[in-house]
């Protein structure tokens, strides 16, 4: 045997491998109708395109998809492959709003018809593969503007406070798990997400404040609240300033006091920037087996922390370092659920613990789960969630 017979066959392996992890079961189906008319594109499709280039290790599969969706977007008269590609993408890993944000570049360089042939395409594959996207809009408050998504109806209002350094977003894979059973309604936290560069938070009562404003904007008297680590520091506040206000309590991986390392994590953000923050706070939000994986929650946190600002995460910081609740829990008297995951460094199970001392409180802890449950244990966070605001409403 020759070697270039060798090579080819290699190749041919190569190709094989690469098209089967992207196409799935629909591998030979493809093949099979390319070659029933050109048995040399089959051939080529196979050793040229995925062999030699698609098999590199050099991009992942998620990013050439990325890359390919938003090139038979740009060029047009591709809907075919389009919508095999956006298949393929959603299938390799990618989650829809990694979708349409492609398809939002694809506008700015492509123009928007093109852009809205691809969003119209991107729309029917999400519906046929039951993937859900939700959509934040802008929503004013009093001092500022924020991004706000409000899945509507008549059902009890659920109001979700996101973590430090993330937004909304970070509860994406939990509200359609809520939504049969209430209102939900997340918004973006001062200096975080749409509200980067608002004016800048004092202390904890400036953030329930807010909360409260985004109540009476939406003429909510009433509703239940879940935070998740700063998102639920924010809730305790809430609760301590206008318990009338909150229905129900549910407070997920978070503190009640302060530490010497907040005020450290300021500091250091302002030394070295926010790209120095990136390993820190990953670690300390994930598992090793999470990083490891690269999944859309850990690429969605690492993004947040990149693009946040300097000063809004520092105030952040600093906000959590003047915490000082701990004389004052006696006075949350509403029934309180509380959520802590068996892996997070940041607010161990014991630290949480310590919020359980007094009447109608209730406490789970999550399997293996680490500081942003959130966002890589969302169907045990949900269903503790409903398992919290049913025990607060019985």
């Amino acid at each position: 045997m020759s070697i270039g017979t060798n090579q080819q066959e290699h190749t041919g392996l190569l190709g094989g491998h690469a098209m089967k992890r992207l196409t799935g079961e629909v591998q030979e189906t493809i093949l099979a109708s390319i070659g029933a008319q050109s048995p040399v594109l089959a051939d080529s499709l196979v050793n040229h395109a995925f062999g030699r280039i698609i098999s590199q290790t050099t991009l992942g599969y998620e990013e050439r998809e990325l890359e390919t969706i938003a090139m038979l977007g740009a060029m047009g008269g591709c809907e075919g492959q389009l919508r095999a590609h956006l298949s393929f993408a959603l299938d390799c890993g990618l989650v829809p709003e990694e979708i349409i944000a492609s398809v939002e570049q694809v506008s700015v360089y492509a123009g928007y018809p093109r852009a809205l042939t691809m969003l119209r395409i991107a729309r029917e594959v999400m519906q046929e593969k039951g993937e859900k996207l939700h959509v934040a809009e802008i929503f004013p408050m009093r001092d500022h503007d924020t991004r706000l998504f409000d899945s509507g109806g008549d059902k009890p209002p659920l109001m979700l406070l996101h973590a430090l350094g993330l937004d909304w977003r970070m509860w994406s894979r939990v509200i359609p798990l809520l939504t049969p059973h209430f209102r939900v309604i997340a918004y973006d936290l001062r200096g975080f997400g749409g509200a980067a560069f608002a004016p800048q938070v004092c202390n904890l009562a400036h953030y329930a404040q807010d909360v409260a404003d985004v109540m009476d904007r939406l003429a909510l008297p009433q509703a239940h609240i879940a935070g998740l680590s700063l998102g639920g520091s924010i809730a305790l506040e809430l609760a301590l300033q206008e318990a009338g206000r909150v229905q129900g309590l549910t407070v997920i991986a978070a503190t009640a006091w302060s530490f010497p390392a907040f005020e450290e994590r300021a500091r250091f953000a302002e030394a070295m920037g926010m790209e120095a923050q990136v390993i820190p706070s990953l670690t300390r939000w994930f598992r090793a087996s999470d990083l490891a994986l690269n999944g859309w929650p850990v690429r969605y946190a690492r993004n947040c922390v990149r693009r946040a600002s300097v000063p809004d995460w520092s105030a952040a910081w600093r906000t959590l370092a003047g915490i000082s609740l701990d004389d004052r829990l006696a006075g949350i008297t509403l029934p309180m659920g509380l959520i802590a995951g068996e892996c997070d460094q940041s607010t161990p199970p014991e630290l949480m613990k310590r919020l359980t001392e007094g009447a109608h409180r209730s406490f789970e802890v999550i399997g293996d789960a680490p500081h942003m449950i959130a966002l890589t244990h969302s169907e045990q966070l949900a269903a503790a969630i409903l398992k919290s605001a049913s025990l607060l409403q019985a």
